[in-house]
């Protein structure tokens, strides 16, 4: 039996691919243990897992100011600590770090007790904590295509990103059921990742009647720190009833997205992912302070491959209801989407990722039998 710390969580799109994996370890009888951060958001998503081992650990980003610089380094002190003294009472075999500052303190305790860490990068570039802990680890998983200099392309897999297992594009008759939603609506949904999108809700708000008049209504996810739910009805041309909803957070994503006809959304990894997995057509809008611009380089990725539309956040106020319009009333172009993405679907990366690092586990198990085994021979 292997012991196996995965330490992930500070945004959904750190702590989701967390989840997938550890499923997908319990399934082949290796228990798994979720280190996650101490908020709301990774405490609600955790509850929905009451068969999962989630512990949470301190730690705070790295932001440049004395104060945020101070916060990081006592975060990264104290989950040192935590993170070391529970390998040992675990007797943990191996940690798997998901990128973030949840994952730093972790991997560097891991290596102090000699413990192979293993890192996964999701977005298109590679941070500076990633690239410091990849020339510590023993794995590297990266998205398709990518490598990273220094690091051997024997230490890298291209895998994607993990996915729940229960995250799947159901129909949108369904769908549309189960949100209450007529399925004669033209439905766009917004949203802006698990922290909310502050300009992406207000365009919203501000657009509400424009895209009535167009007959389209509107799903936004606003996200927990920033408005309460709500609905806002409307008429469009010809008294057409329109219906805006507001939900400030959702356990059932691939829900809301099979019910869309298009989707708005920043371009984290995790929400490309859930947007390919649906085969939802998109309008991604990069986040312009994302670290090292990963998700303009998410974004471009995909529009690239035939899978999405790229529009800049300084672009918003003048391209993006005309885009809008554009896509959801292009029926063929949407089928191109969707069929591109259905071409991208990365399939079961938890699986694949879990049996790699089995593998490695099970080869260093037989070296270790060996080295033993030559000891007592020449003893």
């Amino acid at each position: 039996m292997r012991n196996i710390v995965i330490a992930c969580g500070g945004t959904g799109g750190h702590l989701t691919p967390g989840i997938a994996l550890a499923q997908n370890l319990e399934e082949k009888g290796y228990p798994a243990w979720l280190f996650i951060s101490q908020k709301s958001v990774d405490s609600r998503l955790a509850r929905k897992y009451p068969k999962l081992n989630f512990k949470a650990m301190p730690g705070a980003p790295l932001i440049k100011s004395p104060i945020g610089i101070c916060r990081f380094f006592i975060g990264f002190l104290f989950s040192f600590i935590r993170a070391y003294r529970f390998y040992g009472k675990i007797r943990a075999d191996a940690m798997v770090g998901f990128g973030g500052f949840s994952s730093f303190g972790p991997a560097m305790a891991a290596k102090a007790r000699g413990i192979p860490v293993f890192i996964h990068e999701a977005n298109r570039a590679v941070g500076k904590a990633v690239r410091f802990l990849a020339k510590r680890s023993k794995r590297l998983y990266l998205p398709e295509g990518m490598h990273l200099e220094g690091i051997s392309p024997e230490v890298i897999r291209n895998m994607g990103y993990p996915l729940r297992r229960e995250f799947r594009r159901i129909p949108k008759e369904r769908a549309r059921k189960q949100l209450g939603i007529s399925i004669h609506e033209r439905l766009l949904v917004v949203l802006g990742g698990s922290q909310g999108a502050v300009s992406l809700n207000k365009w919203l708000k501000d657009n509400l009647e424009n895209l009535a008049n167009e007959g389209i209504s509107s799903y936004c996810l606003t996200g927990l720190q920033n408005e309460s739910s709500g609905v806002v009805k409307m008429e469009g041309l010809g008294g057409q009833p329109i219906t805006n909803r507001f939900v400030s957070f959702t356990d059932d994503m691939n829900v809301v997205l099979s019910a869309a006809d298009l989707v708005v959304s920043r371009a984290g990894a995790g929400a490309i992912s859930e947007l390919v997995r649906c085969r939802i057509p998109s309008i991604l809008i990069p986040y312009p302070y994302a670290s090292d611009n990963h998700q303009f380089l998410n974004a471009e990725f995909l529009e690239k491959k035939g899978g999405a539309i790229l529009c800049p956040e300084e672009k918003i106020p003048s391209d993006l209801l005309d885009e809008i319009k554009e896509v959801m009333f292009n029926e063929e172009f949407r089928t191109i989407l969707r069929r591109n993405l259905y071409a991208l679907d990365s399939g079961d990366v938890a699986n694949r990722i879990s049996e790699d690092l089995c593998q490695f586990l099970k080869a260093e198990s037989e070296k270790g039998q060996i080295r033993k085994g030559v000891l007592r021979f020449v003893g």
